[in-house]
């Protein structure tokens, strides 16, 4: 008989179910459901920066993907399933109160923002981060060496702090605050309460401040330092930690129930989505792994002898164990990549909707249908035009920051800038500006490895971008100089989540040997034009010259 592996992948939004023959690495079926509310917009302020997710959407949301999965993968394939395990985007936590119950299931704080997940790209906590920040360079042992040396705001502690100083209730009821990725593990084995609760070392260590070297997380009084409102939050947290090849527990007989899967299948610790998609690219020290998406999660491994005791400044940590047992893994990343493309989808396409929408010559359903498809064919129309222009030749020198800076040396309050606009610029050459910026931005990243010391040979890239713009991918390979693999899995996240699922069932004795049989394969190469990575020297001077003008016009 066939065994099976199931990885849940947790996006920005939308969860996605994919089922492996853990035996032969074949991808058997999958499922993609979009989140009710947040699809809606709601607990949501964008011109406030403030994302927040309700966890029913993750809960309801799991439930009918795991079903509809059941409706196209082989008669019977649910009850070979051995193991379970989950990404989810980071840092992305919420407050549970002292039974573990997290606070927006509760009719009090049912439909209160503060009470839900906070989104890893809401931006809110920019003052806390600061603070946090300023605390550890001014603290006997610097808390964030391992993460970069720069606290950010998409990151858990200043996510707590903040929410704890705009809400007073929410202050009261929080017990401790946990991320998504150990959340939902928890849940599905009922041990969400604080006194059974445990976490993995891919959230505590890249957001929490968790490093083995201190005994764990900086102590209270650091903390309290900062924030009497943060006292005593950190002894609740578990001290130990677990890497994801590990199990977490088993699955409830009310969740398995649910979920159509045999009480007790296994299931892993969480992690971050992009150190599983990671896993699937069968990533290496010296290649870096990039997941293009909303906005794009760079991720390398390094040997304890190559990273010795260095310290890699400015980007999203170094921790043993976060990626692959037995290598450190080191995280960077761009704040906005498709987010970038999305928000000037919406700039030029604003008039047309919107003079669609008040129309009254159209029926509803028309207008729908034409809205839909001027979006879903907008940016593809851009980068056909865009590919005919000369490297250079629009003028036009643009930054990635239009949501804050991740890596290197993280800022969210710096923001997107554009020069070199003429009355020749038409959309098809922003659109080329911006591409080269996402391209020049994920290069800043690879140079800030490589003046770190850290080996970087060759860049994998998975992720939704990769498979749907061929002018975005050369753009890329052009910038970086390097040949870029693509992934064949078009859902590389959710397999590296079914790869730790098929290690903690048992098939494979380790994570190397499931990737041995499960790994996704490269379904396509692009090789930089030697006469394009030339041209673009220049260019990429002045997107660090507009940087550093930018950065140093902050107040």
């Amino acid at each position: 008989m066939s065994s099976y592996a199931l990885g849940l992948d947790y996006g920005s939004d939308s969860v996605r179910a994919l089922l492996v023959n853990a035996q032969t690495g074949e991808e058997v079926a999958s499922a993609v459901v979009y989140y009710p509310r947040w699809s809606q917009g709601l607990f949501c302020a964008p011109a406030k920066d403030q994302f927040r997710q309700h966890p029913l959407d993750y809960t309801d949301s799991l439930v009918e993907a795991v079903q509809a999965l059941w409706q196209k993968a082989p008669a019977g394939a649910a009850q070979q399933v051995v193991g379970l395990s989950f990404d989810t985007t980071g840092s992305t936590p919420i407050a549970l109160n002292r039974d573990g119950v997290a606070l927006s299931l509760l009719p009090e704080f049912a439909t209160n923002p503060n009470a839900m997940f906070v989104l890893w790209k809401d931006h809110t906590a920019v003052k806390e981060a600061q603070q946090i920040t300023a605390a550890a360079n001014h603290a006997p042992e610097n808390y964030l060496k391992f993460e970069g040396g720069i606290y950010s705001s998409e990151w858990y502690w200043a996510k707590a702090l903040h929410v704890m100083r705009a809400d007073p209730a929410v202050a009261k009821a929080a017990y401790m605050w946990v991320e998504h990725c150990d959340w939902i593990s928890a849940v599905l084995t009922g041990t969400t309460h604080p006194d059974t609760l445990r976490m993995g070392r891919c959230a505590t260590g890249h957001k929490l401040m968790w490093h083995a070297s201190w005994g764990g997380y900086p102590p209270d009084a650091f903390f309290a330092g900062i924030d009497p409102l943060l006292s005593g939050l950190r002894d609740r947290l578990p001290v130990e930690t677990f890497t994801a090849d590990q199990l977490c527990g088993r699955l409830t007989a009310e969740w398995a129930e649910k979920l159509g899967l045999p009480v007790g299948t296994a299931v892993g610790f969480g992690a971050f989505d992009c150190h599983m998609g990671a896993v699937a690219a069968n990533v290496k020290p010296g290649v870096l792994t990039k997941i293009m998406g909303t906005s794009t999660c760079d991720i390398t491994v390094a040997s304890y002898a190559d990273i010795g005791d260095k310290s890699v400044r400015g980007i999203c940590g170094q921790v043993d164990g976060s990626v692959m047992p037995g290598l450190v893994g080191l995280e960077a990343g761009q704040s906005a990549f498709g987010d970038l493309y999305a928000w000037f989808r919406n700039l030029v396409n604003w008039p047309t909707t919107n003079l669609l929408q008040r129309s009254s010559l159209i029926d509803e359903a028309t207008k729908h249908q034409l809205i839909q498809e001027i979006e879903d064919h907008t940016l593809a129309a851009l980068g056909v035009e865009a590919a005919k222009l000369a490297v250079g030749e629009t003028g036009i020198t643009a930054l990635d920051w239009v949501n804050g800076r991740r890596t290197p040396d993280a800022d969210q309050t710096v923001a997107m800038a554009l020069t070199g606009l003429k009355m020749g610029s038409q959309a098809p050459q922003v659109f080329r500006a911006l591409v080269e910026a996402t391209a020049f931005g994920a290069r800043a990243i690879i140079e800030r490895f490589k003046e770190e010391g850290i080996a970087i040979n060759a860049v994998v890239v998975i992720g939704g971008i990769s498979k749907k713009s061929d002018f975005v991918m050369q753009v890329c390979a052009d910038v970086w100089n390097c040949p870029i693999d693509v992934l064949e899995s078009e859902q590389s996240c959710a397999l590296g989540a079914a790869i730790f699922a098929a290690t903690v069932g048992g098939v494979h004795a380790n994570v190397a040997s499931a990737q041995a049989v499960m790994a996704s394969p490269v379904c396509k190469t692009y090789v930089p034009n030697a006469e394009a990575a030339l041209a673009y020297e220049p260019l990429y001077a002045q997107y660090q010259q507009l940087g550093a003008y930018v950065n140093e016009g902050k107040p």
